[in-house]
């Protein structure tokens, strides 16, 4: 059997907007390399404008 690995962060592209909102749209998902050096990013779309940005996934508690 393969274990399926949960990712570690979620990928988003952040636009900035003229009344000062930025516009957040999650993209993909990053994985830490096992030695902790580096990153896999697996991306639904590419941004071709505004900031990458990758933020640590948070266990949801109901």
């Amino acid at each position: 059997m393969t274990e399926t690995r949960r990712p570690d962060y979620a990928a988003f592209v952040v636009r900035d907007r003229d009344d000062k909102k930025a516009n957040w749209r999650e993209i993909g998902v990053a994985f830490n390399h096992k030695d902790g050096k580096g990153l896999d990013i697996l991306l639904d779309a590419t941004p071709v404008s505004g900031r990458l940005v990758l933020r640590e996934i948070e266990d949801k508690t109901d």
